[in-house]
Protein backbone atom coordinates (compact mmCIF):
# COMPACT_ATOMS: atom_id res chain seq x y z
CA UNK A 1 0.00 0.00 0.00
CA UNK A 2 1.48 3.49 -1.14
CA UNK A 3 1.88 5.78 1.18
CA UNK A 4 -1.16 8.66 1.32
CA UNK A 5 -3.56 5.34 -0.30
CA UNK A 6 -6.21 5.47 2.29
CA UNK A 7 -8.20 2.30 0.64
CA UNK A 8 -8.35 -1.18 1.86
CA UNK A 9 -6.56 -4.09 0.42
CA UNK A 10 -9.48 -4.94 -2.08
CA UNK A 11 -9.64 -0.80 -2.77
CA UNK A 12 -13.31 -1.06 -1.98
CA UNK A 13 -13.81 1.29 1.00
CA UNK A 14 -11.60 3.79 2.72
CA UNK A 15 -10.04 2.91 6.12
CA UNK A 16 -10.73 6.45 7.90
CA UNK A 17 -14.17 7.88 7.62
CA UNK A 18 -14.44 11.61 7.05
CA UNK A 19 -13.77 13.51 9.75
CA UNK A 20 -16.54 15.15 9.68
CA UNK A 21 -19.02 15.72 12.81
CA UNK A 22 -22.59 14.45 11.43
CA UNK A 23 -24.23 11.56 8.99
CA UNK A 24 -25.97 12.52 6.07
CA UNK A 25 -29.08 11.20 5.32
CA UNK A 26 -30.56 13.44 2.75
CA UNK A 27 -30.43 17.12 1.73
CA UNK A 28 -33.05 17.45 4.55
CA UNK A 29 -31.39 15.73 7.50
CA UNK A 30 -28.57 15.13 9.17
CA UNK A 31 -27.99 13.56 12.07
CA UNK A 32 -24.89 14.65 14.50
CA UNK A 33 -22.74 11.85 15.24
CA UNK A 34 -23.47 13.27 19.07
CA UNK A 35 -26.69 11.99 19.40
CA UNK A 36 -25.90 8.00 18.55
CA UNK A 37 -25.13 6.05 21.41
CA UNK A 38 -22.43 3.61 19.90
CA UNK A 39 -21.71 0.34 21.58
CA UNK A 40 -19.06 -2.41 20.69
CA UNK A 41 -18.89 -5.99 21.96
CA UNK A 42 -17.30 -9.43 20.66
CA UNK A 43 -18.55 -10.94 17.48
CA UNK A 44 -19.29 -13.87 17.03
CA UNK A 45 -18.86 -16.14 14.02
CA UNK A 46 -15.46 -16.79 11.79
CA UNK A 47 -12.43 -14.94 12.63
CA UNK A 48 -10.67 -17.89 15.16
CA UNK A 49 -9.06 -16.60 18.12
CA UNK A 50 -9.31 -12.87 16.78
CA UNK A 51 -12.72 -13.13 17.45
CA UNK A 52 -12.00 -13.88 20.85
CA UNK A 53 -9.73 -10.92 21.30
CA UNK A 54 -11.34 -8.10 20.15
CA UNK A 55 -14.38 -5.93 19.99
CA UNK A 56 -15.62 -5.81 16.46
CA UNK A 57 -19.12 -5.88 16.39
CA UNK A 58 -20.77 -2.57 16.70
CA UNK A 59 -24.00 -1.27 18.24
CA UNK A 60 -25.54 1.83 16.96
CA UNK A 61 -28.66 3.09 19.14
CA UNK A 62 -29.94 6.61 17.87
CA UNK A 63 -33.39 7.88 19.56
CA UNK A 64 -35.73 9.57 17.36
CA UNK A 65 -38.57 10.35 20.21
CA UNK A 66 -35.54 12.67 21.50
CA UNK A 67 -33.37 14.07 18.82
CA UNK A 68 -33.46 17.59 18.22
CA UNK A 69 -32.24 17.11 14.60
CA UNK A 70 -35.97 15.93 13.69
CA UNK A 71 -38.94 18.03 12.46
CA UNK A 72 -42.28 16.86 14.28
CA UNK A 73 -43.56 15.85 11.03
CA UNK A 74 -40.01 13.81 10.45
CA UNK A 75 -40.81 12.33 13.74
CA UNK A 76 -44.18 11.45 13.62
CA UNK A 77 -43.46 10.07 9.90
CA UNK A 78 -40.38 8.21 11.06
CA UNK A 79 -42.38 6.63 14.67
CA UNK A 80 -44.87 5.48 12.59
CA UNK A 81 -43.45 3.90 9.98
CA UNK A 82 -41.18 2.30 11.71
CA UNK A 83 -42.87 1.61 14.73
CA UNK A 84 -41.96 -1.76 14.86
CA UNK A 85 -37.69 -1.44 15.09
CA UNK A 86 -38.52 1.46 17.89
CA UNK A 87 -37.59 0.32 21.49
CA UNK A 88 -40.31 1.43 24.15
CA UNK A 89 -38.01 4.88 24.20
CA UNK A 90 -38.12 5.45 21.11
CA UNK A 91 -34.93 4.72 19.41
CA UNK A 92 -33.79 2.67 16.80
CA UNK A 93 -30.93 0.07 17.26
CA UNK A 94 -28.75 -1.39 13.82
CA UNK A 95 -25.50 -3.99 14.59
CA UNK A 96 -22.93 -5.08 12.18
CA UNK A 97 -21.25 -7.40 12.95
CA UNK A 98 -20.22 -8.81 9.42
CA UNK A 99 -16.81 -8.14 8.82
CA UNK A 100 -13.25 -8.80 11.38
CA UNK A 101 -12.89 -5.03 11.27
CA UNK A 102 -14.84 -2.78 13.99
CA UNK A 103 -14.34 0.25 11.59
CA UNK A 104 -15.66 -1.33 8.89
CA UNK A 105 -18.86 -2.79 10.96
CA UNK A 106 -18.98 0.63 12.55
CA UNK A 107 -19.43 1.94 9.01
CA UNK A 108 -21.88 -0.59 7.83
CA UNK A 109 -23.93 -0.24 10.57
CA UNK A 110 -23.98 3.63 9.69
CA UNK A 111 -24.99 2.93 6.13
CA UNK A 112 -28.05 0.68 7.63
CA UNK A 113 -29.33 3.34 10.02
CA UNK A 114 -29.29 5.79 6.85
CA UNK A 115 -31.18 3.90 4.66
CA UNK A 116 -33.97 2.69 7.49
CA UNK A 117 -34.32 6.09 8.42
CA UNK A 118 -34.09 6.99 4.57
CA UNK A 119 -36.75 4.46 3.38
CA UNK A 120 -38.69 5.67 7.00
CA UNK A 121 -39.50 9.44 5.86
CA UNK A 122 -40.02 8.45 1.64
CA UNK A 123 -43.56 8.54 1.29
CA UNK A 124 -45.12 5.76 -1.35
CA UNK A 125 -46.80 7.46 -4.27
CA UNK A 126 -50.71 6.93 -3.69
CA UNK A 127 -52.21 4.44 -5.73
CA UNK A 128 -54.22 5.82 -8.63
CA UNK A 129 -57.56 3.20 -9.02
CA UNK A 130 -58.19 2.20 -12.73
CA UNK A 131 -60.60 -0.24 -14.68
CA UNK A 132 -59.87 -2.88 -17.17
CA UNK A 133 -60.52 -1.67 -20.72
CA UNK A 134 -63.58 -2.69 -22.10
CA UNK A 135 -61.95 -4.16 -25.12
CA UNK A 136 -60.23 -6.87 -21.94
CA UNK A 137 -63.80 -7.57 -20.81
CA UNK A 138 -65.33 -8.45 -24.13
CA UNK A 139 -62.32 -10.67 -24.59
CA UNK A 140 -62.56 -12.58 -21.38
CA UNK A 141 -66.71 -12.81 -22.35
CA UNK A 142 -65.78 -14.52 -25.65
CA UNK A 143 -63.58 -17.05 -24.11
CA UNK A 144 -65.97 -17.65 -21.46
CA UNK A 145 -68.43 -18.52 -23.96
CA UNK A 146 -66.48 -20.49 -26.25
CA UNK A 147 -65.86 -22.76 -23.15
CA UNK A 148 -69.33 -23.09 -22.07
CA UNK A 149 -70.44 -24.17 -25.87
CA UNK A 150 -67.56 -26.49 -26.33
CA UNK A 151 -68.29 -28.59 -22.83
CA UNK A 152 -72.42 -28.00 -23.56
CA UNK A 153 -71.41 -30.21 -27.17
CA UNK A 154 -69.66 -32.64 -25.44
CA UNK A 155 -73.10 -33.23 -22.77
CA UNK A 156 -75.56 -36.18 -23.80
CA UNK A 157 -78.54 -35.31 -24.81
CA UNK A 158 -81.64 -35.33 -22.11
CA UNK A 159 -83.93 -37.85 -22.79
CA UNK A 160 -87.43 -37.09 -24.25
Amino acid sequence: MAIGDETGAAGDAPLHPPSRNVIVVDDQLSIPRSELEVKTSRSSGAGGQHVNKTSSRVEITWNVALSPSLTDEQRQVLTGRLASRLSLEGAIRVVASDTRSQLRNRERAEARLIDMVKRGLTVPKRRRATKPPRSANQARLTVKKKQSDKKRERRRPAPE
